[in-house]
């Protein structure tokens, strides 16, 4: 999932972007408002984690911009501990949530992770296909009765082909969403990821579930 994080106080920012990116989010971070107000409108973001204060416009003004837009988003706003008016302010205009500073970077990420199930709609924390699930709350991955342990990156590329059973996701898809930047013909990267991700999840398995779709990209099939 493609996380914005806009934040002046560029140690805090490095500090979120690497918690996210331990998680297996990919990660854009600008630094002042008006900037984030373009990114935001341009791009396509899973979440955005948004200080009020900001260079430029305010982060409050960025969420009014993107809510008359209709973007719906989710966002996370960070916020000074006891500004209660902000704090109001923001959730009228449309904030899916708010966390006070300082804070913890386990307790964002569980704040990001529940805004983004309540985006869905569906509540959705597993997802299955024939007998392999994806837990992702607990980031737990298994083939029936066996655990598979997968770096957070490998657990991104599975979560992405997963979303969309049976659906060839293309390299470029793949590499925006996983690694949230633009893919690079003349590099193998997405292959070499997928190589290393089958070896934990078909290789073992009598049962092949990730298919290669020569020229165009890959999928997750239960019936092949």
């Amino acid at each position: 999932m493609r996380i914005l994080v806009v934040e002046d106080e560029k140690k805090v920012a490095a500090f979120v972007r690497a918690g996210l990116e331990e998680q297996g989010f990919a990660v854009e971070v600008c630094h002042d408002g008006d900037t984030a107000a373009d990114v935001a409108s341009a791009g396509s973001f899973d979440g955005i984690i948004m200080d009020i204060m900001l260079p430029g416009r305010d982060g409050l003004s960025v969420l009014q911009k993107l809510r008359r837009e209709h973007n719906s988003t989710p966002v996370i706003l960070l916020t000074a501990r006891g500004d209660l008016d902000e704090r109001v302010t923001g959730l009228n205009l449309g904030a899916d949530d708010y966390i006070p500073k300082p804070f913890s970077v386990v307790e964002l990420i569980a704040r990001l992770r529940a805004v983004l199930r309540r985006h869905t709609g569906t509540g959705l924390t597993v997802l299955t296909l024939a007998d392999l699930s994806l837990n992702l709350v607990t980031r737990e991955v298994r083939r029936g009765a066996t655990r598979i342990d997968l770096t957070p990156r490998e657990f991104s590329l599975l979560e992405c082909l997963l979303r969309t059973p049976g659906k060839v996701v293309t390299r470029v898809e793949i590499s925006q969403t996983v690694w949230g930047h633009q893919f690079d013909a003349g590099t193998n990267f997405v292959d070499v990821a997928i190589q290393r991700l089958r070896r934990k999840l078909d290789d073992p398995f009598p049962r092949k579930l990730l298919q290669t779709v020569r020229g165009i990209g890959y999928a997750l099939q239960a019936d092949v």
